[in-house]
């Protein structure tokens, strides 16, 4: 596709760049942004700017926020000892707008996928082993999808924690969300009874 200006093919092909942007849907925002005021278009570039540069990550659950610490790790009328483990940020808000869970979260940052070259090493594994450790920590939820993936990664902090010196107990939300599903994806009240009728971690073994 030949374009008239290079300023035009540019915002194109940065556009495109975007997961579930194709090119013709990358021209048609662009022209778009075209024909709105000057000031618009400014503050959708500053709010990028300022996503890309500004945000932090949690230094106690890697949670994204604006402040070294995030809102829900800084709440006290949480219950800190329950711990609910989670694949990435899209799965806490999943879960906070069930209304249903009053503890705090931990974010691994991905799944154990040997295929896409993804270890425990390359997971936010260790800091969660150093927070059981501080001996704080009563419950560990396990909440990440139905997969192979997240099966594997529930089972390797598994047997990473089981042999805590604590009284810790490990669960696993209840199988309310279909097999290979993502947590994102399920509707509220199915993720809250989930979350709400989880079962004990070791049960899920024995399937």
């Amino acid at each position: 596709m030949e374009f008239s200006s290079k300023y035009l093919e540019r915002a194109i092909e940065e556009i495109s760049l975007l997961p579930g942007i194709g090119k013709r849907t990358a021209l048609r925002l662009a022209l778009h942004l075209l024909k709105q005021p000057q000031s618009q278009t400014t503050d959708l570039a500053t709010s990028l700017v300022d996503l890309k540069t500004k945000v932090k990550q949690c230094k106690n659950c890697h949670n994204i926020s604006d402040q070294d610490v995030c809102g829900i790790c800084k709440n006290q009328s949480r219950d800190h000892s329950i711990i609910c483990v989670v694949e990435d940020i899209r799965d806490v808000m999943a879960i906070e707008n069930t209304e249903q869970y009053k503890g705090i979260y931990h974010v691994l940052g991905g799944k154990i996928s040997p295929m896409d070259g993804v270890g425990p090493q390359q997971l936010n594994i260790e800091t969660l082993v150093a927070k059981i450790k501080e001996g704080d920590v009563n419950e560990v939820i396990f909440a990440l999808s139905s997969t192979m993936e997240g099966d594997t990664t529930n089972f390797y902090i598994y047997k990473q924690i089981q042999n805590s010196k604590y009284a810790l107990k490990t669960s696993t939300i209840a199988r309310g969300i279909s097999i290979g599903d993502e947590l994102e994806y399920a509707d509220e009240i199915t993720l809250g009874r989930s979350i709400l009728q989880r079962v004990p971690f070791e049960n899920s073994l024995k399937n």
